[in-house]
């Protein structure tokens, strides 16, 4: 297990961002109770952190560079989601522009470095032959 330390630290990424989405680093809560967009892009984010959490389970019961590999790809999609490919509310001052979309950017450029280094680190290993 302590040769997979990439994917736990992941998973701990993933998790945050999970939790994360739908608590302190979600979207806005409008005055009149109303959902904006911000909204789906938070729900978004909660289903790319599960997705990544269940990635990163798998990366550590296998230790398989694919899993790294699909965990990289999935961060990048994470990457593009708030604010890209899901819009924003307008004001900077908005919690989802001023919070939401900084933190989570951040845990998936994160998730994405860990990820292509544990890919890696497992496909040195595997040249190598060592388990």
């Amino acid at each position: 297990m302590k040769k997979r330390v990439f994917a736990w630290l992941t998973l701990a990424l993933a998790l945050v961002m999970a939790v994360g989405s739908v608590t302190f680093l979600g979207a806005c809560v409008h005055e009149d109770g109303s959902f904006g967009t911000c909204h789906w892009a938070s729900r978004a984010l909660l289903g790319i952190g599960i997705l990544l959490a269940a990635q990163s389970g798998i990366a550590l019961a296998t230790g398989h560079a694919g899993a790294y590999l699909c965990m990289a790809f999935t961060a990048a999609l994470g990457l593009l989601l708030p604010g890209t490919l899901i819009r924003l509310c307008g004001m900077a001052t908005m919690h989802c522009r001023a919070v939401m979309q900084p933190a989570m950017t951040l845990l998936n450029a994160g998730i994405l470095i860990l990820a292509l280094a544990g890919f890696l680190l497992e496909t040195r290993r595997a040249k190598r032959g060592t388990p």
